[in-house]
Formats: structure tokens, C-alpha cells, sequence
């Protein structure tokens, strides 16, 4: 055979072989990639996103998109080929599969994950927009998980009211880690909670809890990587009644990043004219009870999705701006908030036209 020929037939092996290689051989990374954006002041499946009864409620008009990104599932395995595509493509990023599913976290644990945080992510973007509107909420320090063989497992349930923790009245949910944390391992803290059961009767009849119990648990040892403390294994979060209905009907959507863009909708259909002032703004950013705004993943994929559906002004949380200011879309103005009152302002410049007095994120 020709030498020029075995070269060239060699040549053409070795490529399939490693075109091969890249196919079959998997590596250890997973993808991201624009989501739907979904305007919260509008419908999705055919029914509103926010459903609110019990209040005047007013139209509103314009576009208040919270955005999302897709991931590849926590079984999927990328190979080299795909790793490759996704490095070169704008719209797409790969990343370590660990920065999505850190531990080696199983889809279902990722799926059920998520769909908590954006169930409290609703929850606290109810209250920072009821807040913002100076209509009153109440609210008080729940047992939110107890967990499984742990010495408050059977003595204390989710949905117990904390009332007090050694006589010591609890106000948020770190209070209560505080005050079991001043015991050594091995001794007694006494909860003084109303049982579950009785809070919710008194919501349903109107009335306050008249029913409370002292429960004493004895603490144990944390067996986590930190610093050795006592524990009772609980964890403590915030649950509130409002004073009115207000529901979010979106489906297939998990995660916190939501909460900022709900508050806005929520605050929209609550006061008259239209915040955007027909503009169409997307955004992106958790929010707390009291309206702070927290950081996302994925903000480059959210831009994207965002000016791809129309968006001219993008809200964005202040931790990520710098990020997202690295790489934006054509046409899209990127606009810093750190507060839900940051985004009212910025949303005041945007409809009555003074864009030059927006905060803008910079890369510096």
C-alpha cells in the first residue's frame, strides 16, 4: 500500500476514533440554556398567574416577566462532543455538574429542592409586596422540618407554632438556633410552642390560639462538618396570614428566583394605572420578607431569554450585575435593584421616560 494512502487511511481512523471517543465518553459537566419567561400580570395554561380575591384588585397591562433557565437533569450524562458544542454556542452554558448538583444530589432530591424554595419564594414575595403597600401581615416562627431520628422527631411537628425557646420569646428563625445553640450537647431546652393542629382551627375560626404546650427536649451533638454544637434537629422558618387571597398558579417552575418578580405583579394588580407604563421589563432576583433582593443563578441564560421575547429593561439583583453586564443582549438595558423599592423607582423612571436617572449595572 502507498504510503500516502496507509497515511491517509490511518488519519481517517484516528479521526473516527475520536469522534467516537467523543460521543461514548462521558465528562463531568451539564448544561444551561434559556428558559420560558412567563409575564407574571398575564395568563399561563389558560388561567391567570395571580389570582387575588378579597381585595380590589385593578387591570393591569404591560409585561412583568420573571425568567427562567433549563438544566440538564441531574442522570444526564454529557459526552465531550455535546461539552464542546456547548462551549462554543453564545446561548448556552456548561458548567461542572456539581455546580447544579453538589453532593451528588439525585434529580428527585434537585426537583423536590426546588419546588420548596419556590413555594417560599411565593410566600415571601406576598408579604414584601403587602409590606410595600402598608397593608398589614401576620406573621410568626414555624417548625418547618423535624428531621428523622433526631431527638425533636415525635415531640415536635411541622407547622408548630414557636412561641418561646427557655422562656425567651422567639421573633424570626434564627432566634430559636440561637437559643439552642447557648446548651452543650446533652442538655434540656424547653420549647413553649401551640400545636399545629390548634393554630390552624384558630386561622379557620377567626380567633386567636388559646392552646399551648411547654415540650422539653433533651439536645444532641451536630454530626455536620461545622464547628460541634448542640441541636435539637429542626429546622425554624416564617408562616403568615394575609389578609386577603392571593394565589400563584405556575406550574413546572422551581427555585427562589421568582420572588422579586411576583412582589411586582402582586404590587401592579394592587394599586391602579400599570407600574411599566406599557413597557416591557423582565427581571429576575429572590426577595425576603422585608423586600430584599438576593442573587440568582444563571443570569446570562435569563438575559438572553428575556431580550429574546421582547424585553427592553431587565431588573437584576445588584450581586449579579456585574455578572450579567459582561455579556448583554443588544437592546436590553440592565437595571440594579437591591430593594423592592429600588425596583418601584426604577420602575417610576422607566414609565414616566427619565432612563437616564436608572441605576445601570456595570462590570466594574
Amino acid at each position: 500500500m502507498p504510503r500516502r494512502t496507509a497515511t491517509m487511511l490511518a488519519s481517517t481512523l484516528m479521526l473516527i476514533a475520536l469522534l467516537c471517543a467523543g460521543v461514548f465518553i462521558p465528562v463531568p459537566y451539564s448544561e444551561m440554556s434559556p428558559g420560558p419567561t412567563v409575564n407574571t400580570l398575564g395568563d399561563h395554561d389558560g388561567e391567570p398567574v395571580l389570582q387575588i380575591s378579597g381585595h380590589k384588585i385593578y387591570e393591569a397591562n404591560g409585561h412583568l416577566n420573571m425568567t427562567t433557565v433549563r438544566v440538564t437533569s441531574a442522570d444526564y450524562k454529557m459526552n465531550l462532543v455535546e461539552a464542546v458544542y456547548g462551549w462554543l454556542a453564545h446561548d448556552n452554558r456548561v458548567v461542572p455538574h456539581e455546580t447544579l448538583y453538589p453532593d451528588g444530589k439525585t434529580e428527585e432530591e434537585a426537583t423536590q429542592e426546588n419546588a420548596e424554595e419556590f413555594s417560599q419564594s411565593q410566600e415571601s414575595a406576598k408579604v414584601a409586596a403587602l409590606k410595600a403597600l402598608d397593608i398589614p401581615v401576620k406573621s410568626w416562627v414555624v417548625v418547618s422540618t423535624v428531621v428523622k431520628d433526631s431527638p425533636a422527631e415525635g415531640r415536635l411537628h411541622a407547622g408548630d407554632v414557636i412561641k418561646a425557646v427557655d422562656g425567651t420569646t422567639v421573633k424570626k428563625p434564627a432566634d430559636v438556633a440561637e437559643l439552642v445553640t447557648k446548651h452543650k450537647p446533652g442538655q434540656d431546652v424547653v420549647f413553649t410552642i401551640v400545636p399545629a393542629k390548634e393554630q390552624a382551627a384558630a386561622e379557620k375560626e377567626g380567633r386567636t390560639p388559646t392552646e399551648t404546650r411547654k415540650v422539653t427536649i433533651t439536645t444532641a451533638n451536630s454530626d455536620d462538618a461545622g464547628e460541634k454544637r448542640a441541636i435539637v434537629g429542626i429546622s425554624a422558618g416564617t408562616d403568615h396570614t394575609f389578609p386577603f387571597s392571593i394565589d400563584i398558579k405556575l406550574a413546572d417552575v422551581g427555585g427562589p428566583s421568582a420572588g422579586l418578580m411576583f412582589a411586582l405583579g402582586i404590587y401592579d394588580k394592587l394599586t391602579p394605572g400599570d407600574l411599566t407604563g406599557g413597557k416591557f421589563v423582565a427581571g429576575t432576583g429572590t426577595i425576603d420578607d422585608n423586600g430584599k433582593v438576593g442573587p440568582i443563578g444563571g443570569i446570562g441564560m435569563k438575559t438572553i431569554g428575556a431580550r429574546d421575547k421582547g424585553a427592553q429593561y431587565f431588573l437584576t439583583p445588584a450581586d449579579n450585575c456585574a455578572a450579567a453586564a459582561e455579556d448583554t443582549p443588544d437592546g436590553l438595558t440592565l437595571v440594579k435593584v437591591d430593594t423592592i423599592d429600588d425596583a418601584l423607582g426604577a420602575l417610576q423612571d422607566i414609565r414616566s421616560g427619565k432612563t437616564a436617572d436608572l441605576p445601570k449595572c456595570t462590570t466594574g
